[in-house]
């Protein structure tokens, strides 16, 4: 909360200003992992380490980094086991880019974090790889997302390592 206006010795009326934002820890995703994390078909995040574990039951703001993920076994996933076709995922890689880049674009629940292990039954890897979007998940630590939703407008700000804490306006939340 800011004070403005003279002091109340001078028995001056304050004016209150309310600093009206939602404090929230941020990771940024690179293109088009960012855009599938929001449209809600990625539901599984994967990382070498537990990163995500300490936000178990904790809202993560999605920050979409101005860089692209560098491989393309996202697009098999999709087009395979997925069984979209092309212009479907043309579409929901236009979604994923509705606010440009450089910016926290939305908002999504973290649950919990588990490391994936080595040896998995085939049909349990292949729905794991499904819901990350990703394949070779094996050793990795993977952490459930839900509840995915876009800030009403984005919030320009630059991308940080690792998790960094943002603030949201209240009037771009969803």
């Amino acid at each position: 909360m800011k004070r403005a206006g003279p002091s109340a010795e001078s028995g001056c009326v304050f004016k209150f200003q309310f600093d009206m934002s939602l404090q929230v820890s941020c990771l940024s995703f690179r293109q088009p992992y960012a855009g599938l994390v929001l449209d809600g078909v990625k539901t599984v995040e994967s990382r070498w380490r537990p990163l995500l574990a300490p936000l178990e039951n904790q809202t993560l703001a999605v920050h979409i980094a101005q860089r692209d993920w560098e491989g393309v076994e996202w697009r098999a996933v999709l087009s395979g086991p997925l069984g979209m076709t092309f212009g479907q995922i043309e579409a929901l890689l236009e979604s994923g880019e509705r606010f440009g880049r450089g910016v926290v674009a939305g908002l999504v629940d973290v649950g919990h974090t588990w490391l994936c292990p080595a040896s998995l039954q085939v049909e349990e890897l292949q729905h794991l790889e499904r819901s990350a979007v990703l394949i070779g998940l094996q050793e990795k630590h993977l952490t459930h997302l839900s509840n995915p939703r876009w800030l009403k407008e984005p919030l320009g700000t630059r991308g940080g390592r690792d998790l960094w804490t943002v603030e949201i306006p209240y009037e771009l939340l969803p």
